[in-house]
């Protein structure tokens, strides 16, 4: 293979935007043309982007485990309002 230019990334068809309970992130199930696995993102609305560290055999499993996550424990765990712990204030 001719590495003279950056490997291409692949997106899966069954990434795109993903709603419920009023709430739209963006999933996004990609790999890198020169590795088989694929690499599961959630992007929020304040653009926050929550990867996955296991990669997957194929897109069907990535978007299994996205399906799983929000099944079990909602859309709210992408949220930056459910993870932000904010700084004591000074005086």
């Amino acid at each position: 293979m001719n590495m003279d230019h950056d490997p291409d990334i692949i997106t899966s068809g069954l990434s795109g935007p993903f709603t419920r309970d009023g709430e739209t992130v963006e999933v996004q199930i990609y790999r890198i043309e020169t590795d088989p696995q694929w690499v599961l993102e959630v992007i929020n609305r304040n653009g926050t982007s929550i990867v996955w560290e296991d990669h997957f055999e194929t897109a069907e499993d990535a978007r299994a485990a996205f399906d799983a996550t929000i099944d079990s424990e909602g859309i709210g765990t992408f949220l930056d309002t459910t993870n932000i712990v904010p700084f004591p204030t000074r005086h």
